[in-house]
């Protein structure tokens, strides 16, 4: 456990006058903060959660004009919500918020609660975002700890628990309620967002520049490299996929929608199936030869194989890797001709040409399979 630092009330209200007055007049200019509407804080703090703030700006501006009420949200069907959340990942995240948007309407009339109890309540809402939406919305004392947050006071008060631990939160917790401006707990909890974003950086922290300099115990100390204190990641597991890019005499491809439940669930792709590593490896050497890729390649990589699709062709497309959260997918793409007629398509896979696909739900590893079809056929 760190050493606790003990402040007099006069430099806490000192500290939280300094931070705010630089926040005042350096905050960013950002199109949620446009108002302290509890929904546009909700749906931008989910968004940003592992997306950065540049990445984020036109999907909530879009997501705002697709849905601009918490009941447009609670309606909205799946699949223009999944569209409107395309490219940022963690669909979960956009599910959940359509559950707890179904919540707010048959419990509290359509409107975000102004509780903590309440917000936290909420499918999807944890301590951080219901700490964000309290605390901006509604102006309640409530802490929003990110990975910014931790790393500020990590360095604020040489802080040297594992931030990878899900305990250490209620040791940031602690310290930043007791420094907390009670007055202004929106604008502290955004200050200390954009005081990690733009100047306590990961790398080369700005500290002659920090608004909060003379408070930090990492820079009396020439320390601020060393915090925040953090466990090297366990290496993403590796699965490894074949996808068909399945081509018709017409020029449409085959599309499949992935099971509702799991992961990436009612979103739509190449069909894949997964392999092992040795025979990953192995087919991807077979395409090194022109005889095996009529032949053994065929009938290996085919995902059909019992129901004798006629192919004319098969070639690579190329490799596509994509890493989630605790895996990674090393997917070896081909592209299949059809000879004759089509083949009888299985449950949720459609016929689709390649200029409806924007018409469709595409995960990243999809967009990525895609983009190597693009470039073959632009060759």
């Amino acid at each position: 456990m760190s050493e606790e630092v003990t402040w007099t009330q006069e430099k806490i209200e000192s500290f939280q006058d300094d931070l705010l007055a630089w926040y005042h007049h350096e905050k960013r200019d950002l199109p949620w903060r446009e108002s302290t509407d509890p929904y546009r804080v909700w749906v931008s703090e989910i968004m940003l959660q592992q997306t950065q703030v540049v990445t984020v700006i036109p999907y909530f501006n879009r997501f705002m004009e697709w849905f601009p009420t918490i009941e447009d949200l609670a309606n909205a069907e799946e699949d223009k919500l999944l569209k409107a959340w395309e490219g940022l990942g963690y669909y979960s995240r956009v599910r959940n918020m359509q559950h707890a948007a179904k919540e707010m309407v048959e419990t509290f009339d359509g409107q975000m609660p102004q509780t903590i109890e309440d917000i936290l309540s909420l499918k999807g809402i944890g301590p951080y975002t219901g700490g964000a939406i309290g605390s901006i919305a509604f102006s309640l004392p409530e802490p929003a700890i990110d990975g910014n947050v931790m790393r500020v006071y990590s360095r604020l008060f040489c802080l040297s628990d594992d931030i990878a631990l899900p305990k250490t939160r209620k040791v940031f917790d602690k310290y930043v309620r007791e420094t907390m401006s009670q007055t202004e707990p929106g604008d502290f909890n955004q200050a200390l967002m954009d005081l990690g974003a733009t100047i306590c950086t990961p790398t080369k922290p700005s500290c002659e520049t920090c608004p909060i300099k003379n408070y930090c115990e990492a820079r009396k100390t020439d320390t601020a490299s060393s915090y925040p204190v953090k466990k090297k990641k366990e290496k993403a597991k590796p699965l490894y996929y074949v996808a068909d890019v399945i081509r018709n005499k017409t020029g449409a491809f085959l599309l499949e929608k992935r099971p509702e439940d799991g992961l990436l669930s009612n979103m739509w792709t190449f069909p894949m199936h997964e392999v092992t590593k040795e025979d990953y490896d192995r087919l991807a050497a077979s395409y090194d030869s022109v005889e095996e890729k009529s032949s053994q390649v065929a009938e290996q990589l085919s995902l059909y194989e019992e129901e004798k699709i006629d192919i004319k062709e098969k070639q690579l497309l190329g490799v596509v890797t994509h890493i989630f959260s605790h895996r990674k997918w090393h997917v070896l793409v081909v592209e299949d001709l059809l000879r004759g007629t089509d083949r009888e398509m299985l449950e949720k896979q459609k016929w689709v040409y390649q200029e409806e696909f924007g018409q469709y739900v595409f995960p990243k590893p999809q967009q990525k399979m895609v983009d190597l079809l693009k470039k073959s056929m632009n060759n």
